[in-house]
C-alpha cells in the first residue's frame, strides 16, 4: 500500500481532492477519526492507496504533522488567490521540516482569483524548496478552460464529469507555454548534467527523460512541483494522481528517511504509530503504518504484544490479517503504543523533533458537572493527552483544579465534546487567574509577645523583629542579631518557620515574596518557652507587621516568544503595547523561510487577550510560548479590582 497526506488551509478543497482521487478507478472506502483525520483507501493503477485527509484549521496542525510521519509523499492544497498564500505558510513549514516529498496543488482554478505565476511567487516567500510549475492554465477570457503540461507539451480541455479532451495548444497560450517550459527546463537542469548539456547544445530533451528527472528530484525532495486544477469539477485529478503514482517514492524511502532523521537503526524500524483516538466501549484505537515484515496480532511491537488488528473501513478485528510493508491498519488493546512514535519489535523510539506541535496558547480550567465527573476527569484527561500531543494537562496552582492548555477555541470545543460523548463527563470551562503575589514597600519593626496560661506549663515567647523588602527575585530571607542569649539559639529555626508561615498569605490575600525577616531581640522563660511558642510569636508578629505596613500587589510577567510570518511582525508591536507589555525585539527564524521570532515581556493577566489578539492579527497562524520571568508591582484600579475579586472568592469559601 502506498500512503500520502493531503493537507492545507481550510477551504482549499482537501476532502474533495481525496474524494475525486479515490473515485478515479472505483469506489473509495472511507473511515473517520473522531478527531478529524480521515482515511480513504482506494485502488489506482492496480495498486492499493491510502489517503490521509488532515483537518484544515491551524489548531489541528499536530494531526497533519503526525500524518506526515506515515506518508510517502503529500499534496499541499492551496488557494488560487495570491493574497491567501500566507495561509499555507504553516503547512510549508512542517512539510519542509519533515523532509516529506510534496506536490503543491493550486485548487479551485475555476474561480478567477489571480494569476498562477503570482500565486507561486507569493508561496515561494515561505518555501526553501524551489516551486516548479508543471502546468499552465488555458484561458478563454477570464475563464480557465483547460491546462497545458509543460513536460509533454500536451494541452487538455476540461470537460464536466468526463476525462479532459486532448487539444492543440491554443495560439493564445503558445508564447506563455514556451516561456514557462524554458524556465522549467532551466530549473531541472540544475539537478541533471545531461539535461544541462542538451540545453547548452540547443537539443530538445525527450519527455521520458524529463519525467524521469522530475521523478528523481521529487523522490530526493529537491523541488516541489506545482500542478493546477479544480477538484470540485474533477479537473486536473488524473494528472495529479499520475504524478503521485510515477513520482512519489515507495515506502522503503520513508523508512530510510525516518531512520536518518531519528535515532533508530533502519533494519529494526518496523512501523510507525501516527494517530489515536478513544471510542466508547472500545477504548484506545491506534493507527499504525507497517514499514517492515512480521506484523500480526500477538507479534512483538514496541516492546509488547500487538493487539487486535482491525479493518479501517468497518472496524472489525481479524487475527488472520498480516499487514505488509506499507499497509495502514488500526489496532486496539495496544495501549502501550504512544502516538506518534517510531516502533521496533522491542522498543518505542521517540519521534523526530519536527513532530512537536505548536505550543498551546489557550488556558482553561475545566469544571466538572458533578462529583462523579470530578473523580473521572483527571484520569480521562491523562488518557486524552497521550493521544493528542497538542493538549497539555496540568493543575492550577493553589486550587489543584484541572487546567488544560489547548491549541485554540476549536480544539477546546473538540476536547469537551469528546469528554461528553465518549467518556460521559460533563464539564464547563473558566479562565484561570494569574498567580499574583504581594510584597512590602518599606521596612518596619514589630514587637510581639505570645503568652498563654492554661494550668500547668504555659506558653511564652517574646520576639522583636525587623521586616524589610528584599531585591526582586531574592525571595524570603531570615537572619538574627541576638546578643547575650536573649533568645536561645535552638529557638531560631522556630522563629524562621513562623515567619515563613506568615508569608503564605498576606493582607491582600496572596503569598508574600521578596521579604527579609531579622530577629533583633526577645525574651524567653525557662519553663514555659518552647519551639511552638516562638513559632507562634514569630508568625503573629510578622502578620501584624504586614497588616500595618505598606503592602504592594505583584503581578507575574512572562517572557513570550512569538513565531509568526514576517508580514505580521509589525502588528505585534501594537498588540504588545496595548496589553502593557514590553517589546524586546525580533529576529528572522532560521528554521523556516518567511517567519520571524518576536520576543516580548507580557503581564500574566494579559495572556488570554494576547492569544485572542494574535489569532485575529495573524489569521490563526501565529503562536507563542511563554516562560515566567519575574514579578512586578501593580497599582491603581486594576490592582484594586484584583484584590476585591480575591476577597470575594475568599468569602465564598
Amino acid at each position: 500500500m502506498r500512503c500520502f497526506t493531503v493537507l492545507g488551509p481550510s477551504q482549499t478543497g482537501k476532502s474533495t481532492v481525496v474524494e475525486k482521487l479515490g473515485s478515479l478507478e472505483g469506489t473509495p472506502r472511507k473511515s473517520s477519526s473522531p478527531y478529524g483525520l480521515n482515511l480513504t483507501e482506494f485502488t489506482f493503477g492496480n495498486e492499493a492507496w491510502c489517503a490521509l485527509d488532515a483537518p484544515g484549521p491551524n489548531e489541528a496542525l499536530a494531526h497533519a504533522q503526525h500524518a506526515l510521519l506515515a506518508s510517502d509523499a503529500c499534496i499541499l492544497c492551496v488557494s488560487s488567490a495570491p493574497e491567501e498564500a500566507v495561509l499555507a505558510a504553516p503547512y510549508l513549514r512542517i512539510i519542509e521540516a519533515s523532509g516529506t516529498p510534496c506536490i503543491l496543488f493550486v485548487n479551485r482554478m475555476d474561480e478567477p482569483r489571480g494569476r498562477v505565476r503570482d500565486v507561486i511567487a507569493a508561496l515561494q516567500d515561505y518555501a526553501s524548496h524551489t516551486l516548479l510549475l508543471r502546468q499552465i492554465p488555458i484561458r478563454e477570457g477570464d475563464r480557465i478552460i483547460g491546462s497545458c503540461d509543460l513536460i509533454s507539451e500536451r494541452a487538455w480541455r476540461y470537460r464536466e464529469g468526463q476525462p479532459s479532451a486532448l487539444i492543440a495548444i491554443p495560439e493564445s497560450t503558445a508564447e506563455r507555454e514556451h516561456e514557462a517550459r524554458t524556465e522549467l527546463l532551466e530549473q531541472l537542469s540544475e539537478f541533471d548534467d545531461r539535461l544541462l548539456e542538451e540545453l547548452i547544445e540547443d537539443r530538445e530533451p525527450s519527455s521520458d527523460a524529463l519525467y524521469a528527472i522530475s521523478s528523481r528530484v521529487l523522490r530526493e525532495n529537491r523541488i516541489i512541483p506545482v500542478l493546477i486544477g479544480a477538484a470540485s469539477h474533477g479537473n486536473g485529478m488524473m494528472r495529479l494522481m499520475k504524478a503521485l503514482r510515477h513520482e512519489a517514492p515507495p515506502v522503503g524511502i520513508l523508512r530510510q528517511r525516518l531512520a536518518q532523521r531519528g535515532t533508530v537503526d533502519e533494519s529494526k524500524l518496523v512501523a510507525v504509530s501516527f494517530h489515536a483516538y478513544h471510542r466508547q466501549n472500545v477504548g484506545k484505537t491506534v493507527l499504525v503504518r507497517a514499514l517492515g515484515e512480521g506484523l500480526r496480532q500477538g507479534a512483538s511491537l514496541g516492546g509488547s504484544s500487538l493487539g487486535a488488528v482491525q479493518n479501517l473501513a468497518n472496524g472489525r478485528s481479524n487475527s488472520a490479517v498480516l499487514p505488509a510493508p506499507g499497509d495502514v491498519f488500526a489496532t486496539v488493546k495496544s495501549d502501550h503504543l504512544p502516538v506518534p512514535s517510531l516502533l521496533t519489535a522491542g522498543a518505542v523510539v521517540a519521534p523526530p523533533e519536527w513532530t512537536e506541535p505548536p505550543t498551546p496558547m489557550l488556558e482553561r480550567i475545566l469544571v466538572p458537572g458533578s462529583e462523579r465527573d470530578e473523580n473521572k476527569l483527571s484520569e480521562t484527561l491523562a488518557k486524552l493527552s497521550e493521544t493528542d500531543r497538542g493538549l497539555k494537562v496540568l493543575q492550577e496552582e493553589g486550587t489543584g483544579a484541572q487546567l488544560v492548555r489547548a491549541q485554540g477555541p476549536v480544539h477546546l470545543r473538540e476536547l469537551c465534546r469528546t469528554l461528553a460523548e465518549v467518556f460521559h463527563i460533563s464539564v464547563t470551562d473558566r479562565t484561570p487567574s494569574p498567580t499574583y503575589r504581594e510584597t512590602i514597600a518599606k521596612p518596619s519593626e514589630v514587637h510581639y509577645r505570645h503568652r498563654k496560661q492554661t494550668g500547668g506549663a504555659g506558653q511564652f515567647a517574646d520576639v522583636k523583629l525587623s521586616i524589610h523588602p528584599n531585591e526582586r527575585g531574592q525571595g524570603f530571607t531570615f537572619g538574627e542579631t541576638i546578643k547575650g542569649g536573649a533568645v536561645p539559639r535552638n529557638y531560631f529555626p522556630a522563629v524562621e518557620a513562623g515567619a515563613r508561615e506568615a508569608m503564605e498569605k498576606g493582607p491582600l490575600g496572596f503569598e508574600v515574596i521578596d521579604v527579609g525577616v531579622t530577629l533583633l531581640d526577645g525574651q524567653y522563660h525557662a519553663v514555659d518557652s518552647s519551639e511552638h511558642a516562638f513559632r507562634t510569636a514569630s508568625k503573629m508578629g510578622v502578620r501584624q507587621a504586614l497588616a500595618e505596613g505598606s503592602t504592594v500587589l505583584m503581578q507575574p510577567v512572562f517572557r513570550s516568544e512569538f513565531h509568526i510570518p514576517s508580514v505580521y511582525s509589525g502588528s505585534l508591536v501594537q498588540i504588545v503595547s496595548a496589553l502593557n507589555g514590553q517589546v524586546l525585539g525580533f529576529d528572522r527564524d532560521e528554521t523556516a523561510k518567511g517567519w520571524d521570532i518576536f520576543r516580548a515581556l507580557v503581564p500574566g493577566g494579559a495572556l488570554d487577550d494576547l492569544a485572542r489578539a494574535l489569532r485575529s492579527a495573524t489569521q490563526g497562524i501565529g503562536y507563542f510560548s511563554k516562560t515566567f520571568d519575574h514579578f512586578e508591582e501593580l497599582y491603581g484600579k486594576e490592582a484594586d479590582a484584583i484584590v476585591r475579586a480575591k476577597e470575594k472568592s475568599g468569602s465564598a469559601h
